[in-house]
């Protein structure tokens, strides 16, 4: 049996993965292609932490995006990284674990980087992601095996359902401009 919030909580019913990278020759308008490229940049964006709450549905991008309006407030877990060193590889990226139980609430991280692929970054962000909510539900976490082990683990514990992350990568290019990366999970209510 799923529990419900009380009424006039502002509990997120709805959640969606979004990423987007941008190149100006100022930080700021980077970051604003960044968002762009995300397709949040007409949102009021508010920086929350890492709970994905019990019930809440994660729904396609597409979706999610058609729900958005200009000047909306909107809570979202935010990763950004960026840099103007030439040739730098950036990353940003969010993980998210889900827990089997409907009623336990899961996690989501940020993690930001220099120098990770895509994939290094994405696992760390699942990684960490886990690890929140494994602590939370007694689960043990062994940091010296690797991410599949652990992995593997936490799926056979019956405990966590699903692990997820949406990562975004960049190579900073030869002219000495910004480049921002951005990873995020908005939260729709």
């Amino acid at each position: 049996m799923l529990l419900l919030p009380r009424k006039n909580l502002l509990v997120p019913k709805k959640m969606f993965f979004t990423k987007g990278v941008g190149t100006h020759k100022a930080e700021l308008r980077s970051f604003e292609l960044a968002l762009r490229d995300a397709g949040i940049e007409k949102c009021n964006l508010v920086h929350v932490s890492s709970i994905l709450p019990p019930g809440c549905k994660v729904i396609p991008k597409p979706e999610g995006l058609k729900e958005l309006y200009p000047g909306m407030i909107t809570f979202a877990v935010v990763s950004r990284c960026v840099s103007s060193e030439s040739h730098r590889l950036i990353a940003a990226s969010i993980g998210c674990a889900v827990p089997a139980d409907p009623n336990a609430y899961g996690y989501l991280s940020e993690h930001h980087a220099f120098g990770q692929n895509e994939k290094v970054a994405g696992d760390l962000a699942e990684d960490l992601a886990v690890e929140m909510l494994a602590s939370t539900l007694g689960l043990e976490f062994d940091e010296d095996k690797s991410w599949d082990e652990n992995k593997a683990i936490y799926h056979l514990s019956d405990k966590i359902v699903r692990t997820s992350n949406t990562t975004q990568t960049a190579v900073i290019g030869p002219e000495g401009n910004y480049s921002t990366v951005v990873a995020a999970a908005v939260f729709l209510f």
